[in-house]
């Protein structure tokens, strides 16, 4: 279920098909991997303001680096109107220097499309799910006090070529894992029955996979809440809560693409600890990697206070692994994660190093509970991005199953996440 975006590029071909290009706002970049990785699947987004492109606005991005294309999109993160970067993915050698060309089109190129985000939502339990892009959340619509689950999947999905995952917007934020076993995007209908209802059809195995990852009271896989003092904050509430501790979320598709689909979450007034915090979060997908990009900032932080990022440790029966890599601190297990312990799973969190505080582990009781909780530092309005990972043994990787290549890829991608590509714009 899904609807086409204003400023993405939703997409479902082979490569771009010919397309007139406006010669007049042509450029060459130069992309350079200063590191001595290799790094697949690079993302790189170019800022317009560094472009300096002028009437793009109703044209769509052709990236060639010789004869062959690159797919690409461009985003609007601010909801503004108007596109601010350039986004593609695309492979470095150790110390390569790329040399791009950046044309223009007037018609749609099409891709082959490897990211998603779904959505959908129904006001009234007689009424169908209906495709959505954005949604409003008061504190006394959640779950138990509606009555019933009004969104599908219980609330967005988004997913690339590798792996899924779930937020469960009504009201628990939790983040969920959709094991893949299929490169293509799953079906529009997961989580909705023939009659257009709510259903729970998705822990069931199917071509394409399944919701794999149990997350109980933990806050799931990323997901995350409050240490003020000694005391732990869950962001929202649990299944039989009827008022929500967030006064309003606000949830919104930002963008939808073939190579990067971006979402974005405002809570304002999060009461925790007799205080009332502001949180913006917004989730971030892309081709190759097993995991996505999530980016928490805050707001009225006191001093006392030191944000905790989860990861749920249920059916974890091995020890934790916490590795330094690159710029990065890897949290790491390895087990049979999944429901009833049935597949081996390996889920990741990799953690700035630079904020990076400590961990402790959540009690067994109470709103939080059942995870590794990563201590990060924080200021006001200051963005933290980390990393959720998951591998499942059933993907298209199935060495997985292996503990020891499941933690080299861990720590190899946050070297890879630690390289930068230089850009240079040359007209």
């Amino acid at each position: 279920m899904k609807s086409k975006l204003s400023l993405s590029i939703a997409l479902s071909a082979m490569i771009f098909l010919s397309c007139k290009a406006q010669k007049s706002q042509s450029a060459k970049i130069v992309l350079t991997n200063n590191s001595d990785l290799e790094l697949p699947q690079k993302a790189v987004s170019i800022k317009r303001s560094t472009l300096k492109v002028k009437g793009t606005e109703k044209s769509f991005p052709i990236v060639l680096q010789n004869s062959d294309t690159i797919p690409a999109q461009i985003n609007d993160l601010n909801g503004d109107g108007k596109w601010d970067e350039l986004f593609f993915v695309a492979d470095f050698s150790p110390k390569e220097k790329k040399i791009i060309e950046l044309k223009w089109s007037d018609t749609i190129p099409k891709y082959i499309v490897k990211t998603s985000a779904r959505f959908g939502k129904r006001e009234a339990e007689n009424l169908p799910v209906q495709p959505a892009t954005e949604e409003v959340l008061l504190a006394n619509q959640v779950y138990k006090k509606l009555g019933f689950q009004k969104y599908q999947t219980d609330g967005p999905t988004w997913e690339n070529d590798k792996v899924g995952f779930r937020h469960y917007l009504d009201g628990r934020n939790c983040k969920d894992v959709f094991g893949k076993k299929t490169p293509g995007i799953t079906p529009e209908n997961v989580g909705i029955s023939s009659t257009g209802a709510v259903e729970d059809n998705y822990h069931q195995m199917h071509d394409w996979g399944r919701d794999i990852f149990p997350v109980g009271t933990s806050a799931g896989l990323g997901g995350y809440g409050l240490l003020v003092g000694d005391e732990i904050n869950r962001l929202g509430i649990l299944i039989n809560d009827t008022i929500n501790n967030v006064e309003k979320t606000t949830f919104k598709i930002v963008s939808e693409g073939p190579v990067n689909s971006v979402l974005s979450y405002k809570y304002q007034n999060w009461q925790a600890s007799g205080n009332k915090y502001q949180v913006q979060e917004t989730a971030s997908i892309w081709p190759g990697m097993y995991g996505y990009k999530n980016t928490v900032s805050l707001n009225g932080l006191k001093g006392n206070e030191t944000l905790v990022i989860a990861l749920s440790n249920i059916n974890n029966q091995n020890p934790l692994q916490v590795i330094d890599s690159g710029d990065y601190v890897c949290f790491i297990q390895h087990d049979k994660l999944t429901y009833e312990r049935q597949w081996i799973l390996g889920t990741a969190v990799i953690i700035p190093k630079a904020n990076y505080k400590g961990y402790t582990e959540a009690p067994k009781t109470g709103k939080l509970t059942n995870s590794y909780l990563i201590k990060v530092d924080t200021k006001n309005n200051q963005p933290i991005s980390y990393y959720p990972i998951a591998g499942w043994e059933l993907s298209a990787d199935e060495n997985f199953k292996d503990s020891v290549y499941f933690s080299n890829y861990v720590t190899t991608l946050a070297k890879q996440l630690s390289a930068r590509i230089t850009v240079e714009i040359k007209k």
